[in-house]
């Protein structure tokens, strides 16, 4: 069942022969999206409507925002590789971050509970604008700077969002770095490892026509079985379920495989929970508190790989060659 893409190996081979570099480049479609597009085919859209509550639709088409990546079978991009609104569970959208139940206490002493900033139930995040963002030959980047929004529609914490892409070979490298602060004396995040946490979640397709063909590549266990999950609860807190350096999600999508590595730094907060769904959703939960002179910065690293991976060995290299970069 095991097979690696030769197609994209000989293509890189390819283009090197002919000694072409393609430049990445951002293109803003102004109060919509941020889309990265490398030798004229998209690699990553960054999706930041601003909330629009003129209807219950357009309310969920825009409560947070996140970003969709493009890759396809010969380890190049362009194709919808991740899910937007609709579909099952319309909250889940490429890749994302938020929390089911964040709590704090406001300025005039209102205790806030409840906040639920994954599935934007009252609140919401908004996008302000960007800091940075930069391309070139390598690699691109750009930082988003965003606002959590509670239920009495103020601000009680803000994000600096820093996404960067570059590509290993035929591999995508989606480098995630969040920071998020608050002026408030406490803001308390939590949630469960299905609702909360840095997540990814492959196209809808795969939730409506191959979900029984995901299976997972974890440490310890290695290769799993198609069709079988394996996710943290207070029964289940073991190695298997927590506190993992790695995983790998390999999934079925357009008559082909790809697997996404999901690699969690040592320095975020711990306990982190595990969380696997067979439709295509995979990432891990924490609790955390942030406060004025403690923001809390996360960084994750994901690996698109055309096709899969011969073993659990091959993808903890992806996690010591991370943590070995500068």
């Amino acid at each position: 069942m095991k097979t690696k893409s030769a197609t994209a190996a000989a293509l890189l081979c390819l283009l090197a022969a002919g000694g072409v570099r393609a430049e990445f480049a951002w293109t803003d479609t102004e109060g919509k999206h941020l889309e990265l597009h490398r030798d004229g085919k998209p690699v990553a859209r960054y999706v930041y409507e601003a909330i629009d509550e003129s209807s219950p639709e357009r309310r969920e088409e825009t409560f947070k925002p996140f970003c969709h990546l493009f890759f396809n079978k010969y380890g190049h991009y362009g194709e919808l590789l991740t899910k937007g609104p609709g579909g099952k569970f319309t909250h889940h959208r490429g890749v994302f971050y938020g929390f089911s139940r964040v709590s704090y206490t406001d300025p005039s002493g209102e205790r806030h509970e409840k906040i639920d900033t994954w599935h934007c139930r009252k609140a919401h995040q908004i996008h302000r604008g960007f800091s940075a963002t930069e391309a070139d030959a390598d690699s691109a980047s750009f930082t988003s700077e965003i606002d959590w929004i509670g239920d009495d529609g103020g601000v009680f914490a803000t994000e600096a969002r820093t996404m960067r892409f570059s590509f290993d070979g035929a591999d995508l490298v989606v480098d995630f770095e969040s920071t998020l602060s608050t002026k408030f004396p406490e803001v308390l995040l939590d949630g469960d490892p299905q609702h909360a946490g840095f997540h990814f979640r492959a196209h809808n397709d795969v939730a409506e026509e191959t979900e029984n063909a995901t299976y997972y590549i974890r440490p310890g266990s290695g290769i799993g079985k198609p069709g079988v999950a394996i996710n943290w609860s207070e029964k289940e807190d073991n190695e298997a379920t927590r506190d993992l350096p790695w995983k790998a999600m390999c999934f079925t999508l357009r008559d082909t495989q790809t697997t996404v590595v999901y690699l969690d730094h040592p320095e975020n907060p711990k306990p982190a929970r595990a969380s696997e769904r067979q439709y295509g959703r995979f990432g891990t939960y924490f609790e955390a508190k942030v406060t004025p002179d403690s923001p809390l910065t996360v960084r994750y690293r994901l690996v698109v790989h055309p096709g899969e991976y011969e073993s659990a060995e091959e993808v903890a290299k992806l996690h010591e060659a991370w943590l070995s970069q500068p």
